[in-house]
């Protein structure tokens, strides 16, 4: 890794990125001069459609607004004020949405210490307990760009009818929602025949690009964060955008492009420990959505400290996160990253929006788009009408039934083995657990055991994941192998007027998962937890036991 206090770092408005310059020089030629000789970096700040090709004009030209959103988005302020304090009363906030409509919101809210209830699951004993919390001191965010989100659907039902049980009127009940969506969608319509408030987002943005929209701000602002400081905090670094030096999107782009292209085609996305938190998960999406297509991608893997396995490696870039540094403070919390990014939120969001839309310049794909992710709904509906097939597992130890390739061994450490071992010297393993976020937290500690193998790990709850790495899964390199934890359900929870229940669309969701990864000849090893508790301790001991 490099020494980033031996160079000067690309700086403004308090935000800046050391170490690209070194990342940018071990290609065989320079990323940054190549984009500035074609006026790349002025040209992507006027909003040229043109920079991705020509099949991506289209998508391009309605989904630049992330460039100058921030200042649409001050028009929204005093109508925040004035609902916040309409609601004054309701200081349960919930966020029904998934993506991107609730990544940067989460990311918001626990920077800034606030408490927002993240609602982006289908798991049944997840959305039991989030319907069971405070539901009179309630309000639900129903947060959906197309309108047509199953998951956010489902929530907006399950919510609306536990109102209604516990003895509300309707009007009383639409007190309780505000929906954020587009004009026209789907979403909007059903809101005003709920008789629900209704804050239209900026329609040039697309999901993954929406932190600084009503996506990010409503939810953050109900659940008390300063919103105008994000916006003041973009703004005061909009003026770079458009530089060739001193712009700190452009430098980020630049060391990602000329990783990926010279062979480090993973980040690691390391949290430095100075007050940003979370912004992993959010940057993850960013990434593995906007580049993992035509066989080619970023891949993002987060870690859960600077110590943490998979922060180095012959094909991985290392990038620590984190905010504004202290004079005399180095880079990356003391570590030594290959790139550092260290500033305030607003002007991290703006960035990495910028750095992810350059990379794609270089990359030769179009950052707006999401070819795959449609596949996995498709057929998630298809198996929910049908029925999720029938399977027989290839062998059963302890509390884990084991669904195997018949390549892999009949035990389970040596499935594990078997996925780890077949990764070569460019894969990836990615863990998918559909599974509650909160009561089977616990086995987020796989991915750091298995990652001690020495190759990239990531981990993703379901179906989470399938509005984020699932595109990358699909689209990017077929150089991955696939871990996917399913789990018993102990007491299920029916959609209200829908045909089936979370937990049935939970487990269409994770088949149809599967089935689309299978299409393409992906290894696919799935563990189903007959009691989850135990499964989830029987797992993570076998674990480590994979490089015994």
């Amino acid at each position: 890794m490099s020494d980033l206090l031996a160079g000067p770092a690309d700086a403004s408005a308090g935000l800046a990125v050391y170490g690209a310059d070194p990342v940018d020089r071990s290609a065989p030629a320079s990323v940054r001069d190549a984009l500035v000789a074609r006026g790349v970096p002025a040209a992507l700040a006027g909003k040229d459609r043109t920079l991705w090709g020509p099949e991506a004009e289209a998508t391009a030209k309605i989904r630049l607004g992330w460039l100058d959103t921030h200042r649409r988005s001050r028009e929204l302020l005093p109508q925040l004020a004035e609902l916040t304090a309409e609601l004054e009363d309701l200081d349960h906030v919930v966020l029904a949405g998934m993506g991107g409509s609730s990544l940067a919101p989460e990311v918001i809210t626990r920077t800034l210490g606030r408490p927002l209830t993240v609602l982006d699951t289908t798991d049944p004993g997840q959305v039991r307990a989030a319907l069971a919390d405070r539901l009179e001191r309630t309000v639900v965010v129903i947060s959906s760009k197309s309108g047509s989100t199953v998951e956010t659907d489902s929530h907006r039902r399950a919510y609306w009818q536990a109102f209604l049980n516990a003895g509300m009127t309707e009007a009383e009940a639409a007190r309780h929602f505000v929906a954020v969506t587009d004009p026209g969608s789907a979403l909007a319509q059903t809101a005003a025949e709920m008789g629900v408030v209704t804050i239209f987002a900026d329609p040039e943005v697309g999901g993954r690009y929406s932190a600084l929209t009503a996506f990010g701000l409503v939810p953050s602002a109900l659940a008390g964060a300063e919103v105008t400081e994000l916006l003041d905090q973009a703004e005061a670094l909009a003026g770079s955008v458009g530089r060739d030096r001193d712009n700190p999107g452009l430098a980020l782009g630049v060391a990602l492009a000329a990783a990926a292209t010279t062979g480090r085609d993973k980040v690691a996305l390391v949290p430095d420990g100075t007050g940003i938190d979370g912004l992993g998960d959010w940057v993850e999406q960013l990434l593995a959505e906007s580049t993992g297509k035509a066989g080619l991608g970023i891949l993002p893997v987060v870690l859960e400290s600077p110590q943490a396995p998979g922060a180095t490696g012959p094909d991985v870039l290392t990038v620590a996160y984190g905010g504004a540094l202290a004079a005399g403070d180095v880079p990356g919390g003391g570590g030594s990253p290959d790139v550092a990014v260290n500033g305030p939120l607003g002007a991290h969001f703006l960035t990495w929006e910028y750095a992810t839309a350059i990379a794609g310049v270089v990359l030769g794909v179009d950052p707006f788009d999401q070819p795959n992710v449609a596949e996995s709904k498709e057929n998630t509906n298809r198996i929910l009408a049908a029925g999720v097939p029938a399977e027989t597992p290839s062998f059963v130890e302890g509390a884990i039934e084991v669904y195997a390739p018949p390549a892999a061994p009949g035990d389970l450490v040596g499935a594990l083995r078997w996925l780890l071992d077949g990764l070569g010297d460019d894969g990836y393993l990615a863990v998918m657990a559909y599974l509650d976020r909160q009561a089977d937290a616990a086995l987020a500690g796989l991915r750091p055991l298995l990652a001690a193998a020495g190759r990239p790990v990531t981990f993703g709850w379901g179906p989470r994941f399938l509005h984020s790495t699932g595109q990358y899964h699909k689209g990017g390199p077929q150089v991955g192998r696939y871990l996917q934890v399913t789990g018993a359900v102990a007491e299920d929870l029916p959609v209200p007027g829908r045909p089936y229940t979370f937990g049935e669309l939970q487990a269409a969701q994770a088949a149809g998962d599967r089935q689309a990864l299978a299409d393409r000849l992906r290894p696919v090893l799935r563990l189903h937890l007959t009691e989850r508790a135990t499964g989830v301790a029987q797992l993570l001991e076998a674990a480590g036991r994979t490089r015994t």
